[in-house]
């Protein structure tokens, strides 16, 4: 009986103890204010880009509001021959919570496109050589087919390929560093059925390249 008391007294004394620190973590967490943003940076992303040259477009205000974005980047980077990739960059700071519920294997289904693949690849930035995991769709609408490879990224050099993922990282991040900021990227390109292996090949060598861009336009918060 002495012995299971001795045992009993001690994880009694051990279940205290995290509960006081868990609740001066918790304590702690509340009182920190929410960062925001000082210097959001994407507007800098470079307008040429494994040499194709950019232009801004927009979409219609009602798309603007139901992303909810605190910064789009909506690009055509176009090459001399007529080719053709277009970037969509949505940023979310911590006070919106860092992420959108947006999915393209949602969207495009909604818009008529059939889903004719979708899986994940690797691709291998400059600060991840061992490769992180990207998102690849490829869907059609008649005869003409659109190549989309789209992540999450966050803290600037994190990449996540899908929102489970991405919510640990926002979690950490939040306890750890009081930011849980983030940015769904897409790229995306429109081709017949016959260039869809060079249609893939462009948008991984022009997602690379964003990809290690991206860290170097990284938003500040404060």
């Amino acid at each position: 009986m002495i012995i299971n008391s001795k045992i009993f007294n001690r994880s009694f004394a051990i279940s205290m103890a995290v509960l006081v620190l868990t609740l001066i973590l918790v304590f702690a967490i509340s009182t920190r204010g929410t960062p925001v943003v000082v210097e959001m940076n994407l507007d800098k992303l470079p307008m040429e880009i494994n040499g194709l040259q950019g232009s801004e477009d927009s979409f219609p205000e009602s798309v603007y509001q139901a992303l909810n974005a605190d910064k789009h980047i909506f690009r055509h980077y176009r090459g001399q021959n007529g080719e053709q990739v277009d970037l969509y960059i949505g940023y979310y700071g911590t006070a919106k919570g860092g992420r959108t519920a947006h999915n393209p294997i949602g969207c495009l289904p909604g818009q008529g496109w059939g889903l004719l693949e979708s899986k994940e690849i690797v691709l291998k930035p400059k600060y991840h050589p061992e490769g992180v995991p990207v998102n690849y769709l490829l869907s059609s609408k008649g005869d003409t087919v659109i190549t989309t490879i789209h992540w999450y990224q966050s803290a600037g050099t994190k990449v996540i390929s899908n929102g489970i993922r991405h919510n640990v990282q926002r979690f950490f991040g939040m306890i750890l560093h009081n930011r849980n900021d983030g940015a769904f990227v897409r790229v995306t390109i429109v081709s017949n059925r016959e260039d869809v292996g060079a249609a893939r090949t462009v948008a991984e060598s022009f997602s690379l390249q964003v990809l290690n861009l991206l860290p170097r336009f990284w938003p500040v918060e404060k």
